[in-house]
């Protein structure tokens, strides 16, 4: 593997890290918020959660647009600078709102990171690499999620403002991520489309010589050939891969999977854990999530797609099942950590090796962009609407038949990876184009 490709590529991907420690880092803080500022579950799981997850919708939604503007390195900037300002601005917040507010801005580096990331690494990857190297991304967002555990355990109980350190530590690898960004060159692909061939030469030549810009002109030519400019995602001829990504989407977060890395503590506290215990256990569900996300990234290109949802969607039914009855039954002791560890397992073996891959692999070269975005949205609303509501949920009808639905829902995905979901492995992507766009 090209040293320099295999370099940009991990400073890229720390945006995923960034992802993954924003994502999770809030758990070990959001109960101490609640007590601190006496909120009601309502409130609670939409201000001081939910903010964060409603700035990622829109980081989504509204990211392709600088990614094509301004280019994918100047918003991957921009998103390192969302970071470090939610961090210190989280860290020094006094009330709720001011909180939910730079817990917003956040957000909006997490959303935009989803669309801008992996079009950069998947842009300046040679083929036969680009899978592990935008595998990257997903590996390093659950490297993310396991140091985030283990800062919250590190940093719980140093003081009365320790929920101030845990979600200010974030600002450190923030702003060492902006400054290592800064080094890396501009997409070659983005170059050529505004028209800045010789710049876009230059880098080529830097990063892979092997593949000319005149067979990069003619591939980006072809895409401009078969795709007429006034296409959308949302014309009848795209309806199955528009398809595609709404379910693996909507499927992803129907496991509960945001909800619990959320929660963790929490939902291990319910099940009879101490708060040390709990934060303990949580970082195991990091290792856990980082081990079997390597394997699924080492498994992808050879068993394919389609073969890892089957295993990750039979292991989230046996494991948020047995998660439920334990619940239900009152089960105590390790069997609810247990399970969960299954759980996590499951996942990132399954959707969470896959969804962002696939994602990109079901749109014809033209409208990738705006499908990647589309998939990251639906991703997204159903991330800030699931987890906002699970403390009412939890306090409504308890944790039991919340993960049996969670479960039921499963079944449901099974049976969409069983007669609909296409295997992607080994096929290029105009060949994909044509097959699913009819």
């Amino acid at each position: 593997m090209n040293p320099k490709i295999l370099r940009i590529s991990l400073i890229a991907a720390l945006a995923g890290f960034l992802f993954g420690f924003d994502t999770v880092v809030i758990s070990g803080a959001e109960k101490k918020l609640q007590l601190l500022w006496n909120s009601s579950e309502a409130f609670h799981g939409t201000v001081v959660i939910g903010m964060a997850l409603f700035g990622t919708v829109i980081g989504a939604i509204l990211g392709g647009i600088p990614t094509n503007k301004i280019g994918r390195k100047n918003t991957l900037i921009w998103i390192g600078v969302l970071y470090s300002v939610s961090a210190i601005g989280s860290a020094f917040a006094n009330d709720p709102v001011t909180f939910g507010i730079f817990r917003f801005i956040g957000g909006l580096g997490v959303g935009a990171s989803t669309v801008a990331a992996p079009s950069y690494i998947s842009e300046i990857a040679p083929a036969k690499d680009r899978g592990r190297l935008v595998g990257l991304y997903q590996f390093m967002l659950v490297f993310g999620i396991m140091v985030a555990f283990m800062s919250n355990y590190a940093l719980s109980n140093i003081g009365e403002n320790d929920w101030r350190w845990m979600v200010g530590v974030e600002a450190f690898p923030a702003i060492i991520y902006t400054l290592f960004v800064l080094t890396v060159p501009k997409s070659p692909r983005w170059l050529l489309t505004k028209n800045r061939a010789e710049e876009a030469k230059k880098i080529l030549n830097s990063i892979n010589p092997d593949l000319s810009l005149e067979e990069l002109e003619a591939e980006i030519a072809y895409g401009e050939e078969v795709g007429a400019a006034s296409e959308n995602i949302f014309m009848k001829k795209y309806r199955f891969p528009l398809t595609l990504a709404f379910l693996i989407a909507f499927f992803n977060q129907f496991s509960g999977i945001n909800a619990f890395l959320y929660y963790a503590p929490r939902i291990f506290e319910a099940a009879g854990l101490g708060e040390s215990t709990a934060l303990l256990s949580s970082i195991g569900i990091g290792i856990t999530n980082l081990i079997f996300t390597f394997l699924g990234i080492f498994l992808i290109d050879r068993l394919g797609r389609k073969q890892l949802m089957y295993f990750g969607s039979i292991g989230y039914i046996i494991s948020l099942s047995l998660v439920a009855a334990a619940f239900i039954l009152n089960w105590e002791g390790m069997a609810v950590p247990i399970f969960l560890f299954l759980f996590i397992a499951s996942h990132a073996i399954g959707q969470g090796a896959v969804i962002w891959v696939f994602i990109s692999e079901v749109f014809p070269n033209h409208l990738r962009g705006s499908g990647q975005a589309f998939g990251s949205s639906v991703h997204w609303v159903l991330a800030w609407l699931i987890p906002s509501s699970i403390p009412a949920l939890f306090a409504w009808v308890g944790p039991g038949p919340v993960f049996g639905f969670f479960a039921f829902m499963m079944v449901l995905q099974l049976l969409f990876v069983i007669f609909m979901m296409p295997e992607t492995k080994g096929i290029t992507l105009e060949e994909l184009s044509k097959k699913l766009s009819k």
